[in-house]
Formats: C-alpha cells, structure tokens, sequence
C-alpha cells in the first residue's frame, strides 16, 4: 500500500472511533457580566481641513542674499 494512505486514512478512522462528542460552545458567565465599551466619539473626516490658496513667487534675490555667505567672497 502507498504510504500516503496510511497519512490520510489513519487519522480519520481513529479520530471516528472516538469515544466522546466535542463539548458544546457555550458563552461563560464572565463575559455576560462585563459591560459594553463606550461608543467612540464621532469626528469628521474633514475637520482639519485647512483651504490653501496658490500665492505669486516671492523675490528670490533678497532670500539668496540672506543664505549666501559675506559679500565679495569669491567662492
């Protein structure tokens, strides 16, 4: 006989000669006492919607005089 048989077969003839049903599933007691969570606050979606306009580039030349080093300096 193919040993596969024996892998497949085995385990289903045993496990029908079982002698004892499953238990029922029953809810404890424990988790009837407990009481619900509170329900989560409602928050929209859009409450932190911030509306943004495009705006006209500012002068770039003052922001690159302010980041560039001393004047004059030949680099």
């Amino acid at each position: 006989m193919k040993p596969s048989l024996f892998v497949v077969g085995l385990p289903l003839v045993i496990g029908g000669c079982a002698s004892t049903l499953p238990p029922d599933v029953v809810a404890s007691s424990a988790a009837v006492e407990q009481p619900s969570p509170t329900p989560v606050a409602y928050q929209s979606p859009v409450s932190d919607y911030v509306a943004r306009q495009p705006v006209d580039p500012k002068p770039w030349r003052r922001q690159n005089d302010l980041q560039s080093a001393a004047k004059g300096d030949a680099s």
